[in-house]
C-alpha cells in the first residue's frame, strides 16, 4: 500500500483526516502560492496542485500526495488569509449579516505502473450565511487571534461559530477539507 501524504501543515486538515481515520504523513509544500486564476474553483485547484507537485517532486513520487487550497468568495473577490488586523477586519465587517461561498480545491497525485504521474483535482463548495456583527463582536472575535491564517479571516470551526446562521453543503470542507469527497476519491482507486 502507498504512503499518504498530506501536502500541507494545516492542522484542521490533520485533524479532519485522523477523523476519518485515514493514515497519513505531513510534508508540508514550502512553494509560494501564485496563480494568475480568478475564478475561485479554477483558483483551489491549481494552488492544491501546485502544493501537491511540490512534495511530490521533492522526494515523494513513489507515494500519494494531497494538495489543498481553500479560499472564501464574496462580491466577485477572493478573500485569502488577512495580513493583519485591520485587514481581518474589513473581511469581518463585509461578511457579518450576508452570505458567501468557501471553495476547497484538492489535487492527488501518484505514480502510475506505466511510469506516468496520475493527477485529480476536484473543488467543493459550501454556501455560508453569517449573522450580523457588532464593532464590538468582531473586535473580540479578532482578539481570540484566530482569524490571521484562515480564510476571510475566521475559523467555522472555533470562536466563530456563534456567528454562523446556517450552511449549505459540506461542513468540513469549510474547515478547510471536503474529507468525504477526499475518502470517497482515495477509496475508489485502492488507496485505503
Amino acid at each position: 500500500m502507498k504512503k499518504i501524504i498530506l501536502a500541507s501543515g494545516s492542522p484542521r486538515r490533520s485533524e479532519l483526516l485522523k477523523q476519518v481515520g485515514i493514515d497519513f504523513e505531513v510534508c508540508a509544500s514550502a512553494t509560494p502560492e501564485f496563480t494568475s486564476r480568478t475564478k475561485p474553483d479554477e483558483v483551489v485547484k491549481e494552488l492544491s496542485y501546485v502544493k501537491a507537485k511540490d512534495v511530490y517532486n521533492n522526494g515523494h513520487s513513489s507515494d500519494v500526495v494531497i494538495g489543498a487550497d481553500t479560499v472564501v468568495y464574496m462580491d466577485e473577490t477572493i478573500l485569502g488569509k488577512p495580513e493583519d488586523k485591520k485587514q481581518c477586519r474589513a473581511m469581518l465587517k463585509s461578511l457579518a449579516g450576508r452570505s458567501h461561498k468557501v471553495y476547497t480545491g484538492v489535487t492527488i497525485l501518484w505514480k502510475e505502473p506505466s511510469g506516468g504521474t496520475h493527477v485529480l483535482s476536484f473543488c467543493e463548495e459550501t454556501k455560508v450565511k453569517v449573522f450580523p456583527m457588532t464593532d464590538e463582536e468582531i473586535d473580540e472575535y479578532i482578539a481570540t487571534g484566530e482569524p490571521l491564517d484562515k480564510a476571510g479571516a475566521y475559523g467555522i470551526q472555533g470562536a466563530f461559530a456563534k456567528h454562523i446562521e446556517s450552511i449549505t453543503g459540506d461542513y468540513n470542507n469549510v474547515v478547510g477539507l471536503p474529507v468525504a469527497r477526499l475518502y470517497r476519491e482515495l477509496k475508489a482507486h485502492n488507496f485505503l
